[in-house]
């Protein structure tokens, strides 16, 4: 299970806290995401990651929706990005939303940090673990959390796709 707590956070400050903290840089990532309109708790989404020329398929289902800190995640990669989506498409499935994002990866012990900054949005830090032990991934989670500064008054709940409709003016999705 996929365990993570996303931050809204000053992207340059937090970076140097990261790194102060001897996290290890692991890579930096241009991403863009289509998001396809199914209903929550479940997502479906295919990612090209254009700086290493790789693609993705991906589902996932919210297992704590409104918190969104807790996924069962199901993903491939895919040769080709565009026909992906469009054979999403010939299926049925409608485009929702496109989140575009630069992501630094960082990494201390099973401790996994994605620092974004996301277009139209600012900067994000998701801090993640991946565990069966939900609560033990959280409170390592918090741990690491507090060494950068952060409180629940930092957490953003709302996803990537909720946060772009919002700011594009359309409002939730059903």
């Amino acid at each position: 299970m996929e365990i993570e707590i996303k931050f809204r956070v000053n992207f340059g400050e937090i970076k140097e806290k990261i790194e102060s903290l001897g996290a290890s840089f692991v890579r930096e990532e241009i991403q863009k995401d289509v998001y396809f309109n199914v209903p929550l708790p479940k997502l479906l989404r295919v990612r090209i990651i254009e700086n290493l020329k790789r693609s993705f398929l991906t589902y996932k289902e919210i297992k704590d929706l409104g918190r969104n800190e807790e996924f069962d995640e199901l993903e491939v990669e895919v040769s080709d990005f565009d026909v992906t989506v469009e054979i999403l498409k010939r299926l049925g499935f409608d485009e929702d939303v496109t989140v575009k994002k630069r992501r630094l990866v960082y990494q201390l012990g099973n401790v996994t940090f994605e620092l974004n900054d996301v277009e139209g949005l600012g900067g994000f830090l998701d801090i993640e673990v991946i565990s069966n032990d939900v609560e033990e991934a959280k409170r390592k989670i918090w741990e690491v959390a507090k060494l950068l500064g952060l409180s629940e008054k930092d957490v953003e709940p709302r996803l990537y796709q909720e946060l772009i409709r919002e700011a594009e003016g359309q409002g939730k999705r059903a």
